[in-house]
């Protein structure tokens, strides 16, 4: 069944509104409904619908995830030990006895001559590699890397941006069993050292520049500073991108026409289940970004059930996110791999030259899968892009939304204006996970503003304020019961306590993720914001102590605060509020050197919309900043409702923000 179309509402249509359902046909031939048949035929488990396989998949949580594994046929080595360790959490054991490895079951896809990568970008004409070619490529690198001292548990670092050369470091870094962790370049010095630095990386793989939105970005600089700043580095790659083909580097460092020129199939490293496969990093809300690791095993389940079943990918699908190395989804989007997919990678700005640009892209690489943020696509309805008009998108029959909730105006616009007969799934997850945990099901309906379900084997749920699960009431998003993809533990993190203070501070032996959520009876679930200050713009994650660090260094300003706003439409609005020395006024100067250290130091796409200079910024008697609080006031929140104002060591200084609220919904 297409789009239910009905009488256009100006305002949109009301949160729930049916919008397409999929044909039971085409719901026949999903791999979500093959996987149901495997488990009559194989577990002896009667089909059943979504909601039952979900119960059945988050308390027989044992029994599921050894499903995942049978079904997809894990390459590896699935041992005699139990599926689960006890349920605890943290510290939940997975597959005592198991052995794999990452890449070696991502290289199992694309074969021979079928497409297995596709990229486009600003600076280079579109490029594919075939599963031989990317296979021989991993091989060469990871060769080169083993000469380099690179060996299990080593950690490989890249300052990369979405481009070939990046896939390929990863999976040959991972095959040797070494640990992967990448920073996109548009992150400035700090950013990037104050991930990389943690990890103590052997070998960096760094980029010249990049390209973005049709200006150059000259990174040798900084890359150089870079490799005086990491005395745990023996090593750079250094990958020619933006300037002249086969430039070749400076002595002491090698090339990547050096690593990847000596076609060799690759040889993987067999290690255990929980071996760590690579380092993500958190927002860093409340100090240094914590380095998240996740293990081998962890991924290829997770992502082969989140891809395989919930996204229906596949061999012969085309799969496309728009995303940097600096974010989850470009590991989401290469795990397109794992279930034969081919990734499609895009480097640059998505308005470049306009906002048709991913479009163009989705229409000329014949994608299937089109990922994107629900930023992008409300940016796309407000200035009156039609895709579907515009393009050729005859492939196109999965779009995908992340990074902020897709709102049920812009779920009409992508029937109207994109495509009728498309599935449309609205996705929310995390770094800390490395998925999405409420997602898309190809048997279910679409809702305008609701996203379709809960994952199967991701006991999601909303608590109340006493902790107890609610439906059809907003709470606290919360995983009562263990996924393999959680981390096994935090970089540096020895004893575990910060990761335990990270996610399991508040309900002992659940993780608390920090949204804000309701589930509804039919199973759907509606995200109502992060329910702690992370900047989110663009689909792009970083924490205030990052934005901080760099704008309090600034001589004349004395201290700050920097909040992100939801907008209506999906968009967020960045306020950087900052006060000066006595009798100093805010000048235009001032706010220019702002925003250009934190383009340098941060990321271009963190630069605030607003800097305003107040007279002081709240905080509790204990002297911390009060970010959630006014972020809810400027929200619209009454500063009663969100704060006990005896706890404000000036609650004269709310006035501004106040101020600031009533102008903002005017």
């Amino acid at each position: 069944m297409t789009y239910l179309a009905g009488v256009e509402r100006a305002a949109g249509p009301e949160e729930g509104s049916l919008l397409w359902e999929p044909r039971p046909e085409s719901f026949e031939k999903s791999r979500m409904s093959d996987y149901l048949g495997w488990l009559e035929r194989e577990r002896g488990l009667s089909k059943v619908g979504y909601q039952q396989l979900w119960e059945w998949s988050t308390t027989s949580i044992e029994s599921f995830w050894d499903s995942i594994w049978s079904y997809f046929g894990v390459v590896g080595d699935r041992g005699l030990g139990s599926v689960l360790e006890g349920r605890t959490m943290p510290g939940a054991r997975w597959f005592e006895g198991a052995s794999l490895n990452y890449a070696e079951n991502a290289l199992r896809g694309p074969l021979g001559g079928e497409t297995a990568l596709v990229a486009y970008s600003e600076l280079r004409p579109p490029l594919q590699l075939s599963g031989d070619e990317l296979r021989l490529q991993v091989g060469s690198v990871a060769a080169h890397l083993r000469q380099m001292g690179v060996g299990v548990g080593d950690r490989v670092a890249a300052y990369l941006p979405n481009i070939p050369e990046a896939v390929v470091a990863c999976l040959a870094t991972v095959s040797l069993g070494a640990i992967w962790s990448s920073c996109s370049p548009d992150f400035g010095e700090r950013a990037v050292l104050d991930r990389f630095q943690q990890i103590g990386p052997k070998v960096l793989f760094a980029a010249d520049g990049y390209r973005y939105g049709g200006r150059d970005f000259d990174r040798r600089g900084l890359v150089e500073k870079l490799e005086s700043s990491l005395p745990s580095l023996e090593q750079l790659v250094a990958v020619p991108y933006l300037f002249r083909e086969g430039a070749e580097p400076r002595p002491g460092r090698r090339s990547w026409a050096e690593v990847a020129r000596d076609a060799q199939e690759p040889e993987f490293a067999a290690v255990p289940f929980d071996h760590p496969l690579w380092i993500l990093y958190s927002s860093g809300t409340t100090g240094l970004p914590k380095p998240l690791v996740h293990s081998h095993g962890g991924i290829v389940l997770e992502h082969l059930k989140v891809l395989g079943l919930h996204a229906d990918l596949g061999r012969g699908d085309r799969s496309f996110w728009f995303t940097t190395t600096g974010w989850m989804m470009w590991n989401y989007l290469i795990s397109g791999l794992l279930v034969g997919a081919s990734p499609v990678l895009y480097d640059g700005s998505p308005a470049e030259p306009d906002l048709g640009r991913l479009w163009s892209v989705a229409a000329d690489a014949g994608v299937t899968h089109f990922g994107t943020s629900a930023a992008h696509l409300s940016a796309c309805m407000k200035s009156g892009v039609r895709p579907g008009e515009q393009f050729d998108l005859t492939s196109l029959r999965f779009l995908g939304s992340t990074g902020s909730p897709l709102s049920p105006g812009t779920f009409e616009w992508v029937y109207r204006s994109v495509k009728q007969d498309l599935w449309l799934a609205s996705l929310s997850g995390g770094t800390d996970l490395c998925t999405a945990f409420v997602l898309g099901c190809p048997g279910l309906p679409v809702r305008a503003g609701v996203i379709q379900c809960r994952a199967l084997g991701a006991r999601v749920e909303a608590f109340d304020q006493g902790g107890k699960a609610v439906t059809d009431e907003v709470g606290e998003l919360v995983i009562c019961e263990p996924m393999p993809s959680m981390p096994v533990f935090f970089w540096g993190d020895a004893e575990g306590r910060r990761y335990r203070d990270s996610y399991f501070s508040t309900y002992p032996g659940v993780w608390r993720h920090g949204d804000w959520i309701r589930v509804r009876v039919d199973g759907g679930v509606v995200i109502y914001g992060r329910s702690d200050s992370t900047v989110n713009r663009h689909g792009v994650r970083m924490g205030t102590s990052e934005i901080y660090r760099v704008v309090e260094e600034i001589g004349e300003i004395e201290d700050s605060l920097v909040v992100d706003i939801a907008q209506p439409e999906g968009d967020s609005y960045l306020a950087l509020f900052v006060t000066l020395a006595q009798g100093e006024a805010l000048t235009d100067r001032l706010v220019a050197e702002v925003k250009a250290e934190i383009r340098s130091q941060v990321s271009p796409r963190h630069v605030p919309d607003l800097v305003q200079q107040v007279a002081r910024i709240p905080r509790t008697l204990s002297g911390k900043k009060l970010e959630v609080p006014i972020k809810r006031i400027l929200e619209g929140a009454a500063p009663e409702q969100v704060l006990d104002l005896d706890a404000v060591d000036e609650p004269g200084s709310l006035s501004p923000f106040v101020e600031l609220a009533r102008v903002l919904s005017a």
